[in-house]
C-alpha cells in the first residue's frame, strides 16, 4: 500500500517534504490513551498496542492522526477487534507489527517519513513494518470470528475465579467504602468515555434536566461530563485519564485501588491537593461504579459509554470481561443504557400541553376582569386609552 505525500497546513516546509511518502511529526507512547491527549491533527501516532479496540480508534481518528506506526499486532486474531478496520476506513494509514527498536530510536517530537512501511528519521532507517490494508484485516477477522468459542471458554475460567475472589462485594456488597454523596432514592448516572458518549450525553439533556440524577464520571468520563457542561457529583477510577481541571472541580473522589490496597491513581490525586476515597476491588474501573450506586441506594442507575455487547466485552480483553458481565448480573435490575432513556424519556410536559395552560391562565384572567366590578373599571380604563391611542394617531395624518 502506498501511501500518499502529506502536507500539513500552516507548516514550514521540512527536510523530506519533497520524499515519497508521508512526512509528520511524531507522537509516541506505549499506551494509547496517554498518547491521544498529546496528538495533533496531522502527526504520525506510534503505539504499542496489541489489538486495537474500537475506542482506541475513534480517538484516533478524532485526533486527526496522520498514520498509526505499531509496534504491536493490531489484530492478533484472538476476537475480532474493530479498531484496525474503523482507521483505515477513516483513511489512516495503519503500520503494523513494526520494529520495536522504534521506542528507541525515534524521540517524541521527531519529524519522521513514512513510505510503505519505511521509517525514516532524516535519510537514516530506522524501523519499517507491515502496512495493513482493508482487505488483509477482514481476512484476520474471519479468522479470529473462527475461534471466538477459545475465548467463551476463557471467559468462563475467569468467571469462576472472579467469583471466587469477588463473592463478598458482589453479593453482599462487603468493601464498599462510605461516601458523602447521598444518592438513596435517586437516580444515578455513570458515565464512561466509550462508545457514543457524547451523543449519548446529548439526547440525555432533557432527562438530565428534569431528574438531576448524580452525576459520575468514571475516569475520563469526568473530563466528558465537565466538556457537556456538567459538573460530576463523584469521580472514580485509578485517575490515569483525568484531567488536574476534573480532579479539582469540587466533586467527591474516590480512587479504584488494586485487591492489596495499593492505589496508584492516589499520588495524583494528592499532588494536587485534594482528598480521596479508597475502594479496593478487582475488575474495572466501570463495574466498581455501578457496584457502588447499587451498594449506596440509587434507584435507577443509567450509564453511558459502558460495555453492554459480547463483542463489546472482549474489546475490554479477558481480564475485563468476567467483572463486567458479573456486575450486570449483580445490578441488572437497575441498570438502563443511555440510549433507552433517550427513546423512552419524554418531558412531562409537552409543547401542546403548555400552549393549553397558557392559553386557559388567558381565558381565566379576561373572565374575571369581565365579571368583577374593578375589572370592568380596569376594562373601561383601558378602553379609553386604547381609543385615546387611535384618536393620536389618525391626527397624525390629517
Amino acid at each position: 500500500m502506498k501511501v500518499p505525500t502529506f502536507k500539513v497546513p500552516g507548516l514550514r516546509r521540512r527536510k523530506g517534504d519533497d520524499l515519497p511518502g508521508l512526512t509528520a511529526t511524531a507522537r509516541i507512547d506505549r499506551r494509547t490513551k496517554r498518547l491521544t491527549k498529546r496528538l495533533k491533527a496531522g502527526e504520525i501516532a506510534i503505539i504499542d498496542h496489541v489489538d486495537i479496540d474500537r475506542v482506541s480508534a475513534e480517538a484516533l481518528v478524532a485526533c486527526g492522526a496522520a498514520a498509526v506506526i505499531n509496534v504491536a499486532s493490531s489484530i492478533s486474531g484472538r476476537y475480532p477487534n474493530l479498531g484496525p478496520k474503523i482507521l483505515l476506513e477513516a483513511g489512516v494509514p495503519l503500520i503494523d507489527n513494526a520494529s520495536p527498536e522504534l521506542f528507541e530510536r525515534v524521540r517524541d517530537g521527531d519529524v519522521v517519513r513514512l513510505h510503505e512501511g519505511q521509517v525514516y528519521v532524516g535519510d537514516e532507517l530506522v524501523g519499517k513494518g507491515e502496512p495493513r490494508t482493508l482487505e488483509s484485516v477482514e481476512a484476520a477477522m474471519a479468522e479470529a470470528r473462527a475461534g471466538l468459542s477459545l475465548q467463551i471458554e476463557a471467559f468462563t475460567a475467569n468467571t469462576m475465579e472472579f467469583i471466587r475472589r469477588e463473592r463478598d462485594l458482589l453479593i453482599d456488597g462487603v468493601g464498599v467504602p462510605e461516601i458523602r454523596t447521598r444518592m438513596e432514592g435517586r437516580h444515578a448516572l455513570v458515565v464512561v468515555r466509550g462508545y457514543h458518549y457524547k451523543e449519548d450525553l446529548a439526547a440525555l439533556r432533557p432527562y438530565i434536566r428534569e431528574y438531576r440524577p448524580v452525576l459520575v464520571g468514571v475516569d475520563g468520563g469526568a473530563d466528558a461530563l465537565l466538556e457537556a457542561g456538567y459538573r460530576p457529583d463523584i469521580i472514580i477510577g485509578d485517575f490515569d485519564s483525568v484531567s488536574a481541571k476534573a480532579i479539582t472541580c469540587g466533586a467527591e473522589l474516590i480512587v479504584h485501588a488494586y485487591r492489596d490496597g495499593r492505589a496508584p491513581g492516589l499520588e495524583t490525586v494528592r499532588k494536587l491537593g485534594q482528598d480521596a476515597v479508597v475502594f479496593p476491588a478487582a475488575g474495572t474501573s466501570e463495574d466498581v461504579a455501578l457496584l457502588l450506586c447499587d451498594d449506596k441506594g440509587a434507584s435507577l442507575i443509567v450509564t453511558v459509554g459502558t460495555h453492554w455487547t459480547l463483542e463489546e466485552f472482549l474489546d475490554k480483553g479477558r481480564s475485563g470481561m468476567s467483572s463486567t458481565f458479573l456486575t450486570r448480573l449483580r445490578v441488572g435490575s437497575k441498570v438502563i443504557e443511555a440510549k433507552g432513556v433517550s427513546k423512552l424519556y419524554r418531558s412531562r410536559i409537552s409543547a401542546g400541553s403548555l400552549l393549553m395552560l397558557v392559553a386557559t391562565a388567558l381565558i381565566t384572567i379576561a373572565v374575571v376582569l369581565y365579571s368583577a366590578p374593578v375589572g370592568k373599571v380596569w376594562l373601561n380604563g383601558l378602553r379609553d386609552t386604547w381609543n385615546g391611542f387611535i384618536f393620536w394617531l389618525v391626527g397624525l395624518f390629517s
